[in-house]
This record gives structure tokens, sequence and C-alpha cells, in this order.
């Protein structure tokens, strides 16, 4: 029965390392592979998995970078201070997990060049991903192209 056990581990582990080096020779492509855009070349991030699709956006911006990103979520801003001088942050973010509770902001911040919705409200955002400097530190904010209050609201906590 030993013997028997041992052969099979040993297949599985070359069957492992074949698959693993056959996986070093095909790149994937992460905007493929995570976050697929649609027909317009939209990538559109989804309720079922929107902390892992935005968690890639962040981890792999580089491939991100300059493509369109649509998404739902909650409208927020907050006021902070650049040099000294007053700014708020618009963003379009759901609910995650935190470090007490689901009091972790998932989602971007947003640049609009048009009047902003009220706080809390449930919007589409749909704009270009982009990388900005603010005193020594490169953030990502969407450029929107569009920003519509919606009706109907989705998931506002979301888990993976």
């Amino acid at each position: 029965m030993r013997r028997w056990v041992r052969q099979a581990a040993s297949v599985l582990a070359l069957a492992a390392m074949a698959a693993a080096l056959a996986g070093c020779a095909a790149k994937t492509d992460p905007v493929t592979a995570i976050g697929a855009a649609d027909a317009s070349g939209v990538i559109e991030i989804k309720e079922k998995m929107f902390i892992a699709q935005t968690n890639d956006i962040y981890v792999n911006a580089n491939d991100y970078l300059g493509k369109t990103i649509r998404y739902e979520g909650v409208f927020n801003q907050e006021d902070g201070s650049v040099a000294g001088q007053p700014v708020t942050y618009s963003m379009v973010i759901r609910y995650g997990p935190g470090c007490c509770g689901n009091d972790g902001n998932v989602g971007f911040e947003v640049d609009w060049d048009k009047p902003y919705p009220e706080v809390n409200d449930w919007v589409e955002a749909e704009g270009v991903l982009e990388q900005y400097d603010e005193e020594g530190t490169m953030y990502l904010r969407l450029k929107l192209s569009s920003l519509n209050v919606l009706p109907e609201r989705g998931e506002e906590t979301v888990q993976q």
C-alpha cells in the first residue's frame, strides 16, 4: 500500500511541476484573466468579485492605466489637505472587511468636472484609470466620463 501511495504522490508531483512550468511559458494578461473588457473595451467590475477585481487593478496598475472601467457603488467624499490647503477627495466605493467588521472601503477615487451627486447616492461610475502624484506619493483614480445616480442600490457590503 505504501509503495502505491509513493508512486501516486510522485506522479502528482510531476504533473504539478509540468502544469507550473506550462503556466510560466504562457503569460496570462491580468486584464483578461480578472476583468475582461466587454465589446466596447470597457472593463466592468461586477458585484460578485468586486474586491478581487478592484485589488487586481491596484496590484497590476500598469496593466490597467489608460483603460476604461465601469462599476457601481456608494458615492462618498472625504476632506483632507495638501500642502496645508484643504481638499475634498471624491470616491465611489463599497464596504468590505476591515479591522473592525465591514469598515473597509473598496473602490476608487474619482475626478469629475461636473457637479457631484449627494454623498451616499448609489451611482454608476465610468472613466479612464489614471495615476497622479500628490506630495511624492502615487495614487490611482478614475477620470470620469460618466457618473449616474441609479434608482436601485446594489450590494453595499461585499466579501470577495
